[in-house]
């Protein structure tokens, strides 16, 4: 139990003829500061029914309150401030950790049902830029914070491999490329190739048409557009996956758009069927006025299928193979009025499982204050930005412990695990301006303070030779301690938090905090004096490394033990 429902129990019990145990707990609240308690309720809520002044109201539940889980309880106008025993809650924290380890915090609530996370998806033939990373590290956190809460997620890099920039770079190759360049460096060149076709066709805008004409031939299976497609996603995909090997991030499906091609035309039948395809200018759209939004473009003039038909696709298909409980997709913000448009389609064809539809947005990732973009050929590759990561680390590892063994593997922990960071611990809405210098900070709020603060535990226990014994009690009711078990015990709340909002962030600004405080508890205290609270300290200093490696786990980071 938290101490919000231990509160909320002891209420309960002295006012259960005028509040349900579930109004009680509504009304709690955490005092802003320490010197008011650890919960407050506000007893005006009673003067009505009680027929007296909130103070007087106040005054005598603090009478009948059953005080055996609380230190004091005090009295301050119509507050009543709960203070809990420290050491009562530090021992059922601490048993609870020690017995529990790293499924500390885990909930049933998923009842294992499948969750399909629509994540990554780069473009063939393009870099992974800083750009991709977002959705790529947001939806693996997602991925395993529902798995904590007992979902089971399905990662699916739904992958751009289709489209009309396939006839581009076709026209591209055939006009400037060569084999051997694009064997030696795969996606420099063909981007190389994209760029040039961009810039050529401001002045030359025939080539547009030549795209246009070589992606008919890809659509309609011509051979060599098709030998000319596979190779260049092939070779795009060594790419990509030497990525995914340095974050640890791993794919269940990687199923891109071109998967979805034979499967549009059921969709348009479907559609025909249920009458919801309307003629305009030619073009067949949906038209979704009940939902106060733009009709949707199914199928053009020409007969091409444009986007949404084959996300229509892609969601039927995903519900037929995984029969999800919900179904998220990773995708930045800028296309939240295309997942309306999807849904509302979606509930036109009679699915109403399109509920359970998240489209999980974010905000963008500036360099300079400047948005990335990839058609001029400004981009800040990713790999590139992990290497320099992994660098930095390593310098930063060779001057504070230069006889670490596996320095070049917790290098690439520490260097690789503080991009990931510093992209999750800020709210996932909000945009954000990198700078590599701040990110790899042993210092602040980052990922290697974390990482850092988890190795000190470690090296505390070893010192010690401390392993906790689960049949032990071990209670602490100091102040610094007390911080420290506030937010072990908060851990679960926090999980469950983070998956109902999906939001990573709350995970790593917990992780934050718990470091925070922890380096404060061992400034501030004598961990290994030789007294009868020893074993306690070092119970806690067990338990903080458990809830931070989880932490970390959680956000797709590894924990070392040395640094």
């Amino acid at each position: 139990m938290n101490n919000k429902e231990i509160v909320a129990k002891a209420v309960f019990d002295v006012v259960k003829d005028d509040l349900s145990l579930e109004q009680v707990q509504a009304l709690l609240e955490n005092p802003k500061s320490a010197d008011h308690g650890d919960v407050a309720f506000p007893a005006f809520v009673l003067a009505k029914a009680y027929r007296k002044a909130p103070q007087q109201i106040a005054a005598e539940l603090a009478e009948k309150i059953e005080p055996d889980a609380f230190e004091k309880i005090e009295v301050v106008g119509p507050y009543l401030n709960f203070f809990m025993s420290k050491s009562s809650v530090s021992e059922t924290v601490l048993k609870q950790v020690i017995t529990e380890k790293n499924h500390y915090g885990d909930a049933s609530v998923g009842m294992d049902q499948t969750v399909p996370i629509d994540m990554s998806s780069p473009n063939i033939a393009k870099p992974i830029s800083m750009g991709h990373l977002r959705s790529t590290v947001i939806g693996n956190a997602i991925g395993f914070i529902l798995e904590k809460i007992g979902y089971r997620p399905i990662r699916i890099n739904h992958l751009g491999d289709w489209g009309t920039q396939f006839g581009k770079l076709i026209v591209a190759y055939k006009k400037w490329g060569s084999e051997a360049a694009v064997k030696a460096q795969p996606i420099q060149e063909l981007l190389r190739l994209y760029v040039d076709f961009h810039e050529k066709a401001e002045t030359e805008p025939a080539l547009e048409d030549e795209a246009r004409a070589w992606f008919k031939k890809l659509e309609d299976g011509d051979e060599e557009a098709i030998s000319l497609w596979q190779w260049f996603r092939d070779e795009s995909m060594k790419e990509f996956n030497k990525i995914y090997d340095l974050l640890d991030v791993k794919f269940d499906s990687m199923n891109g758009e071109a998967f979805y091609n034979d499967k549009m035309a059921e969709i348009v039948e479907m559609l025909e069927e249920k009458h919801l395809l309307k003629e305009d200018q030619g073009a067949e759209i949906v038209d979704l006025s009940a939902y106060d939004l733009n009709p949707a473009l199914i199928r053009k003039s020409d007969g091409a299928t444009l986007y949404i038909t084959r996300d229509l696709a892609a969601a039927l298909y995903r519900k037929r193979t995984y029969d999800f409980a919900k179904s998220v997709y990773v995708v930045g913000n800028e296309q939240s009025y295309h997942f309306k448009q999807l849904k509302a389609v979606l509930k036109e064809m009679g699915f109403d499982w399109a509920d359970e539809i998240y489209h999980v947005a974010f905000g963008l990732i500036t360099k300079d204050g400047k948005k990335l973009s990839t058609r001029k050929g400004k981009i800040v590759l990713l790999e590139e930005v992990l290497m320099e990561a992994t660098a930095l680390a390593k310098g930063q590892i060779a001057e504070k412990n230069p006889t670490l063994e596996n320095q070049d593997e917790v290098a690439k922990q520490v260097g690789v695990g503080a991009v990931i960071f510093h992209d999750l611990k800020n709210d996932r809405m909000n945009n954000f301006d990198f700078n590599l210098e701040e990110v790899v900070r042993f210092e602040g709020e980052t990922g290697p303070y974390v990482q850092y603060t988890h190795a000190r535990g470690m090296s505390i226990l070893a010192k010690a030779d401390f392993t906790p014994d689960a049949s032990a009690v071990y209670s602490l009711s100091d102040e610094n301690s007390w911080e420290v078990i506030k937010l072990l015990q908060q851990y679960p709340d926090t999980v469950l938090n983070a998956a109902e909002k999906y939001e990573p962030s709350v995970i790593a600004k917990h992780a934050i905090k718990l470091a925070q405080v922890f380096n404060k508890f061992y400034a501030n205290v004598k961990v290994l004096a030789d007294d009868d609270q020893k074993d306690a300290r070092l119970a806690l200093v067990y338990a903080v490394t458990v809830v931070l490696k989880e932490d970390l786990r959680l956000l797709g980071l590894a924990a070392p033990d040395k640094m």
